[in-house]
């Protein structure tokens, strides 16, 4: 290596090969720059960005950031090219504009690279993946070669750890790396740019003569851009390249999403780290423990100064212990997991999500070029409070305030819009009622293109999600789905859009003979019911179709529920579950009952599988419309010897199982949990193993103490008992007047007041 810039060789522009998002070679860029002062910056990027750069020197501006280029008609269609602070493109961006020197990129233009992409993936679909040449990875070779089982350390010892200028061993290693390689280590897309971007160094050339060009490229391409080749040759390999139409602007960038661990082929191991390296004036080490440091407290973990500069100790011994030239990232959490992590790995995970990766988003100033719908997302997320983060939080909302309600309508409408900015949590209070929700939040680039993509919808957030929920309501292929899209509309506040959604839902209703898809749809209906009351919509037609849909529910679930196989018993099962949960939010005594009396008769209906009456049975006994004895009545007659014991099993499953406190239900009814072990103990022995499955999977969702609690039950017997005094179960009998005694406080507790009878 040389110390300071490398001067271009006679009748050769200067070639500066760089690792993208390199922290050494973004600073060694500069100072090679500096030195040579060149006419012409050249740099790999496509050339449709080349008006975007004067955007660069805004002070709004701030990476990470990254060219988006998506093709016009398909928006759907895109490539990013990233820059951080400390990648070197970026390095040579600034310092060409501080030093008013012209700008341009010479990498195949994006019309080109998406379109032959595009071509690509038709021609060949599936197939390419197999038969396409994968470029090896410079950077791991050569630090195999140097004996380096990590290409980051390797890096970081020979480039980030000496400030000198890497740049002529680079392009030799590079040159000699793709020499032995051949044709082995060739991507096929790289001799079309190498050919293009040695026409535009030639016409830099001719321009401003070779030593006023300078060319920042990856370190991979210097040996062809150095190759000698003709025009004509060059032209050849361009000719005939498919061609499309595009757009381009900046858009926000994250560390995480330069990470490797994201997908990015250029990715890096460590963002967080190489942005802390290039950013640090001095004692990085130190610096960096510092940080460290300050993150765990803000976790409440304790650690002082004396922590800090042992660590920082211990960082440095490990490096001359294990011949490195400085303390690398390696050493550093080596000595934070011994000293400040006290040698655990959980808080040394958050130090690598929040410090090595990093959760940094960038910033892109208003002009940059954006789609009408990006620059309507924009003005709402400044109006309402709700800048866009790369590290997920979770926003509660309370519907009863105008912003908080306005920020729930803005979501749920980009999610309409497939832009999964925030998706719905459970609530971080716990409630359960429709005035609350709870986000969780978190920007990804890729969001980006998917406001571009839902662009063509409209140039507002509420026009574009309206249209599309117009277009997907009568696009609906389901029942079900037109219902969802209902209940959408309404917690998106798109009352334009609902006339359409609704009207669509009533022919699909009028036209489904099938329960299953009507039971399907109707508990969507109801909700957006509940939804309407706290959002102050107007939900009649809702109304109107809710209740139709359940009275054709009504009618057809008792012949729908016949002669039905396992599978479909139990998918039946689930419809009752739902329909049962849908008519319980609504307030229609009438249409209750309705429903009591359908459960009723399937309860009994002979012909009907013996979960579906099972799970009737306990939905009635947990309503009061079923008394004890009459349940127990209904299991016996299930579990009587002319059962089916595959029936009978199933049948036990529906009353008990679902999770929906069955266990309990035996725990304490003496009579049911000994019909329950009558019929087990008399199940022929080669039914046995039949049935022994479903009541493995019925028994096996109630808790670890339930269990345990059955388990003793059935070992003792029935009026057995523990110890003399107790009951069935070892439950001591209830002392009526003690038990009388805290009647007051219950009723307080209850909100019934402590008098009343």
């Amino acid at each position: 290596m040389t110390a300071g810039a490398r001067t271009p060789p006679p009748g050769g522009p200067l070639l500066l090969g760089i690792r993208h998002h390199g922290p050494g070679s973004a600073r060694a860029v500069a100072h090679a720059l500096d030195a040579a002062a060149p006419c012409v910056v050249l740099i790999e990027g496509p050339p449709e960005a080349d008006a975007l750069v004067p955007l660069a020197a805004d002070p709004d501006m701030r990476p990470p950031v990254a060219l988006l280029a998506h093709l016009v008609d398909e928006p759907g269609k895109s490539a990013f090219w990233p820059f951080a602070e400390f990648s070197p493109e970026w390095a040579a961006l600034r310092w060409a504009l501080a030093h008013d020197v012209p700008v341009r990129f010479i990498d195949l233009p994006a019309a080109h690279s998406l379109a032959l992409r595009d071509a690509e993936d038709v021609e060949k679909g599936e197939e390419r993946e197999e038969g396409e040449q994968v470029r090896i990875d410079p950077l791991g070779v050569l630090a195999e070669a140097a004996g380096y089982d990590d290409a980051e350390r390797w890096w970081e010892d020979v480039v980030e750890h000496r400030r000198g200028d890497a740049f002529a061993a680079l392009g030799e290693a590079m040159e000699e790396l793709r020499a032995a390689c051949g044709e082995a280590g060739e991507d096929r897309r790289d001799a079309v740019r190498e050919a293009y971007m040695r026409l535009q160094v030639r016409a830099a050339v001719k321009e401003f003569g070779a030593d006023g060009v300078a060319v920042v490229c990856g370190a991979w391409h210097v040996p062809a851009l150095r190759t000698k080749t003709t025009v004509t040759a060059d032209r050849a390999l361009l000719k005939g390249l498919p061609k499309a139409k595009v757009d381009m602007t900046w858009v926000p960038w994250t560390h995480r999403r330069l990470a490797r661990a994201s997908g990015y082929g250029a990715g890096i191991e460590s963002p967080g780290w190489y942005g802390h390296l290039f950013s640090a004036p001095d004692r990085p080490v130190e610096r960096w423990l510092t940080r460290i440091a300050g993150l765990l407290r803000e976790e409440d973990r304790v650690v002082s100064s004396a922590h800090v500069i042992e660590a920082a100790r211990l960082a440095e011994t490990l490096a001359v212990l294990r011949g490195r030239p400085l303390a690398g990232l390696t050493e550093t959490l080596d000595a934070a997991r011994a000293v400040l992590c006290e040698g655990s790995d959980v808080p040394l995970s958050l130090i690598h999500d929040r410090l090595v990766v990093g959760d940094v988003l960038g910033e892109v100033p208003e002009s940059a070029p954006a789609v009408p719908l990006q620059r309507d997302l924009t003005r709402q997320q400044r109006s309402l409070r709700l800048k866009p983060a790369a590290l997920e939080k979770e926003l509660d909302l309370d519907l009863r305030g105008d912003t908080d309600a306005a920020r729930s309508r803005l979501l749920h409408r980009l999610r309409l819009l497939g832009v999964a900015w925030g998706e719905p949590a459970r609530s971080v209070r716990g409630s359960t009622g429709t005035f609350r929700e709870t986000w969780r939040l978190r920007w990804e680039p890729e969001l980006s293109v998917r406001v571009a993509e839902a662009g063509v919808w409209g140039t507002t957030v509420l026009g574009a999600a309206t249209a599309k929920a117009e277009a997907d309501a009568i696009g609906a292929s389901a029942l079900a789905d037109v219902t969802s899209l209902a209940e959408h509309c309404l917690l998106a506040g798109l009352s334009e859009a609902l006339p359409v959604v609704m009207r669509v839902l009533a022919d699909r209703a009028a036209l489904d003979a099938d329960v299953g898809h009507l039971a399907q749809a109707l508990p969507a209906l109801v909700r957006a019911l509940r939804y309407g009351d706290v959002r102050g919509t107007d939900t009649a037609a809702l109304t109107e179709v809710a209740a139709g849909l359940a009275e054709r529910v009504f009618v057809g679930l008792p012949p729908a529920c016949a002669g039905l196989d396992t599978d479909a018993a139990t998918a039946m099962r689930g419809h009752v579950d739902a329909v049962h949960a849908a008519v319980g939010l609504l307030d229609d005594t009438e249409m209750r009952a309705r429903w009591r009396s359908v459960l009723r008769g399937l309860a009994v209906r002979d012909g009907v599988a013996g979960a579906i009456r099972g799970r009737c049975a306990r939905i009635l006994l947990d309503e009061g419309e079923l008394g004890d004895e009459d349940a127990a009545r209904l299991m016996g007659l299930a579990l009587s010897p002319g059962t089916e014991p595959g029936e009978a099993a199933a049948w036990i499953e529906g009353f008990v199982g679902g999770g929906a406190g069955g266990g309990l239900l035996l725990v304490h009814d003496e009579r049911l949990l000994g019909l329950v072990d009558a019929w087990l103990s008399g199940v022929r022995a080669e039914a046995f193993t039949d049935v022994l499955p479903l009541l493995r999977r019925t028994f096996s969702v109630f808790e670890p103490g339930v269990r345990r609690s059955l388990g003793e039950l059935v070992r003792r017997g029935p009026g057995g008992s523990a110890e003399p005094g107790f009951g069935f179960g070892g439950v001591e009998s209830v002392d009526l007047e003690r038990a009388e005694a805290v009647v007051p406080v219950v009723r307080l507790l209850l909100g019934v007041g402590a008098g009343s009878g």
